[in-house]
């Protein structure tokens, strides 16, 4: 695109390129759990985290939707500890499949007796790298994107790989990202025993019109605009009917608009603008179809029946909170049980990536749990290494350079992305509230610790009790104390712009001769940054910013727990 029209809406680059550019992700709630379940699936191969490994993890959904951005995204936020092989184009015979895998993982095959390579030379050479890896403390992970087009043959032998294996784990973690036509294609009969094989999957929708709303904000935003949207609200209603809500067409559709506007000499884009735009990039055909309205109201009631089901699991859409909240402190009082809960109507099948554990009720632990959110930090205390019998907890970790930091109206993805321990407030309809510790996340269950003990219960039960209120220590970069403003410079301006070129490619920090600042540029990476993890979009960095750069780059805290053993 270009820089035709960029001056004319305030633009420093292309908003709506089709390239995936991770810097444009923009994590609806979708896009947020799509991208933890496929760091859920790895961390639960990894040494690291104490997983078992092995297995597949799927991530499906229609074209255009940011399969493979995530992918990239992902890929950015896979632990050092894990060799990856990325294999882009599967249509590729087996021996095909094991060569790339093995030029992926950089193994050199030695002398062969027949001068081509066959099937078992390729995985005798793997089986080796793999184990070598895992005496080294290392992991593997093998993604496969446009996995729709694998053959039978080909998932057969992926199958097969999985069974590469030590005494106690599997050697190779597979992540197939494809079409909705591979869910199909693993509920073949013949490929029963690989779709068994699944840890976790998840399909990822098309956004509904809010969303699409705030997908054009946010790429114009990280692009450089400021101010209003160039779009009038009946172009952006119009937008959504006519790409379905699927980023791609969105992308391509907005481009078009953008250009049509600037030719035309327009402010901005209006709804004959974007049918004209619209013609020319899917045919008339498009704009003159009939129904796309009954398509809009369509997918409208399908997305309200999603967000219900969403809210029920607690992962209703979040607002991150930068300034700390002070958490109500209630005196110890006679512990309020929760409401009673059919047991009928609770699932009954264990999480598939983890081992069998005994799932407990929040109901038979609520009486234990304490009313006293001091003695709430004092179990938190010890996962961060401090003393357990402070008489002020927070006061004891300043002492060791962290900090108490609580906030309200978080959701589970929020959580996932923080990945650290911390203390949740549950609240039933009558008594006081309670404090649980956090220790561990499963896609379906949480790990709390009570009296030194894990305690597994179900999310869909703590949904019921918990409103969002969070609290866990901290550790704030080197020079901050608190509220950095336009122009702020030091030690915390240089730990944020060092951890932002690790996540976006920006400049080295260090390379100008002048000081590094909070300047406009730098709050303009900060609001991308905020918007990607649902975080308020306002430039100024605070702790949950700083947290969750913090998770983004591999920092140095104590995580939750994803094997509950």
């Amino acid at each position: 695109m270009s820089t035709m029209y960029a001056a004319h809406f305030g633009l420093s680059q292309d908003p709506f390129s089709i390239a995936p550019d991770p810097r444009y992700l923009f994590m609806s709630e979708r896009h947020r759990e799509a991208l933890a379940h496929l760091l859920y699936g790895v961390a639960g191969g990894t040494q690291s985290t104490g997983g078992t490994g092995g297995g597949f993890v799927l991530l499906t959904g229609d074209i255009g939707t940011g399969k493979t951005t995530i992918c990239r995204c992902f890929l950015a936020q896979v632990p050092p500890d894990c060799h990856v092989a990325y294999i882009f184009n599967p249509k590729l015979s087996v021996p095909e499949l094991l060569q790339s895998i093995c030029e992926e993982f950089h193994i050199t095959l030695g002398p062969v007796a027949s001068g081509t390579p066959t099937v078992k030379d390729y995985i005798d050479a793997l089986n080796a790298f793999l184990l070598q890896s895992h005496a080294s403390g290392q992991s593997s992970v093998l993604i496969i994107d446009e996995a729709q087009n694998l053959s039978p043959e080909v998932l057969e032998q992926l199958r097969l790989l999985t069974n590469l294996e030590t005494n106690e784990r599997k050697l190779l973690q597979i992540v197939l990202i494809g079409q909705p036509e591979l869910r199909d294609m693993l509920a073949r009969p013949e490929l029963e025993q690989l779709a068994q094989r699944v840890i976790a999957r998840f399909h990822l929708d098309a956004l509904t019109p809010t969303e699409a709303t705030q997908y054009i904000g946010h790429r114009l935003g990280v692009a450089g605009h400021t101010g209003t949207l160039p779009f009038e609200p009946k172009a952006l209603q119009r937008i959504h009917q006519l790409t379905r809500g699927v980023p791609r067409r969105i992308n391509l559709l907005c481009g078009r608009a953008l250009l049509g506007a600037w030719a035309n000499g327009l402010p901005g884009v209006s709804r004959s603008v974007v049918d004209k735009a619209a013609s020319e990039v899917f045919g008339p055909e498009t704009v003159n179809k009939p129904g796309v309205g009954r398509q809009l109201l369509g997918y409208t009631l399908a997305g309200v029946a999603l967000l219900a089901a969403l809210v029920l699991l607690g992962l209703q859409i979040f607002s991150g909170q930068e300034n700390p909240q002070p958490t109500a402190q209630t005196a110890p009082a006679a512990q309020a049980e929760p409401p009673k809960t059919d047991a009928s109507t609770s699932p009954t099948q264990p999480v598939a990536a983890l081992p069998v554990v005994q799932i407990e009720s929040l109901q038979t632990l609520w009486p234990q749990l304490p009313a006293d959110v001091d003695g709430a930090w004092r179990a938190l205390a010890p996962d961060w290494k401090l003393p357990d019998n402070s008489a002020d907890p927070c006061q004891a970790a300043s002492t060791q350079d962290l900090q108490c930091y609580r906030a309200s109206k978080l959701t589970m993805p929020l959580l996932r992305q923080l990945n650290r321990p911390g203390i949740l407030t549950l609240q039933a309809t009558q008594g006081p509230a309670v404090y649980a510790v956090l220790a561990g996340l499963s896609d379906q269950t949480a790990s709390l610790r009570l009296d030194g003990r894990l305690h597994t219960v179900r999310l869909v039960e703590l949904a019921q009790f918990w409103r969002g209120d969070f609290a866990s220590y901290w550790r704030a970069p080197p020079g901050y104390n608190g509220g950095l403003q336009e122009g702020s410079s030091g030690p915390a301006i240089d730990w944020l712009a060092s951890r932002l070129n690790q996540l976006d490619g920006g400049p080295s920090a260090g390379t100008d001769s002048a000081p590094l600042a909070l300047d406009a540029d730098l709050r303009a990476r900060v609001r991308a940054f905020q918007r990607a993890r649902g975080i308020t979009p306002d430039g100024r960095p605070g702790p949950m910013t700083f947290m969750q750069i913090e998770s983004a780059t591999q920092g140095q805290f104590p995580r939750l727990l994803t094997d509950p053993r």
